[in-house]
């Protein structure tokens, strides 16, 4: 996988039950722009993120990630925002597959989201399906991602990845 077996960030930290409105609230769902929903991502409930993120960094967050409307502007704006990758104890079904479809690395990895801490730094080997908390030394597990969830991550989701193999954008 260019460009996606390691990945190393600050980690941004949530509870449980975050909703897709929390991600991105409904009030700017009308602009497609991932920039625009880039400076509204998580805004009730992290102070100044935009400001504050740098390219690269981790959220993580403890279970029912991304419950609530289907909406897939949630993974478009954490990733638009600077977001390598979401660490959680688990999601909601519609929301992970879409996150792939997207483009955006969702891993599952309970004990890591009870222990992480805001600010802690991580290293990610998608290729292993390791997590390293550099801020303590502890290592931790994820169950890697099956080949075709691999090559849509590669890809940079499901629309690149039909294209490239020569799709021709139509019905997916």
């Amino acid at each position: 996988m260019s460009g996606l077996e390691m990945i190393k960030g600050r980690v941004f930290k949530l509870g449980d039950n975050v909703d897709t409105d929390l991600i991105i609230p409904g009030r700017y769902l009308n602009d497609p722009d991932p920039e625009v929903m880039a400076a509204h991502c998580l805004e009730d409930a992290i102070e100044n993120l935009p400001g504050r993120i740098q390219k690269g960094d981790i959220l993580a967050a403890g279970k029912n990630f991304g419950c609530g409307s289907s909406r897939e502007h949630a993974p478009v704006a954490i990733a638009a925002v600077g977001f390598s990758c979401v660490v959680a104890k688990d999601y909601a079904r519609i929301f992970y597959r879409s996150s792939f479809n997207l483009g955006l690395p969702i891993l599952e990895a309970p004990e890591l989201a009870d222990e992480v801490r805001e600010g802690d730094v991580l290293s990610v080997s998608l290729d292993s399906g390791k997590i390293r908390n550099e801020t303590t030394g502890k290592d931790y597990g994820f169950r890697p991602f099956p080949a075709f969830m691999r090559e849509l991550l590669e890809a940079g989701g499901l629309i690149p990845y039909t294209l490239g193999k020569g799709g021709k954008g139509g019905r997916v």
